[in-house]
């Protein structure tokens, strides 16, 4: 699956906080940060090595292919290195197809889930 798109970035809790946010993203009904938009839907997890390795299945109906992994990083003690790659099968998309796909993962890792970490 040809990689479209990669981010890193640091999320204040350790792994195991943010390994648990990514499997059971409903798991505190008072912090939702997986807030899907009407042409969305919610994702599968497909693999999971805990804490250090979580794989989605697509956000997107119109792109059912694509995954996204989430590679984590960090001590129990420490905060959580986060990687995302956005992966989908050939055709890849056009680069403003590939540039809203990955804004829109970026926004819901990288802000909403933070967010919910008092970030």
């Amino acid at each position: 699956m040809p990689e479209i798109a990669r981010r890193r970035r640091t999320q204040p809790p350790p792994p195991h906080i943010v390994y648990q946010a990514l499997i059971d993203p409903d798991r505190d009904p008072r912090r939702p940060w997986l807030i899907l938009r009407e042409d969305e839907q919610r994702p599968e997890v497909v693999e999971m090595v805990e804490p250090a390795l979580v794989v989605w299945t697509s956000i997107w109906p119109w792109r059912r292919d694509a995954r996204i992994r989430f590679e984590l990083s960090g001590s129990r003690r420490s905060s959580t290195t986060v990687c995302w790659i956005l992966t989908v099968d050939d055709p890849v998309p056009d680069d403003e197809t590939i540039l809203r796909m990955r804004k829109r993962v970026n926004e819901l890792i990288n802000a909403n889930l933070r967010s919910t970490f008092g970030q």
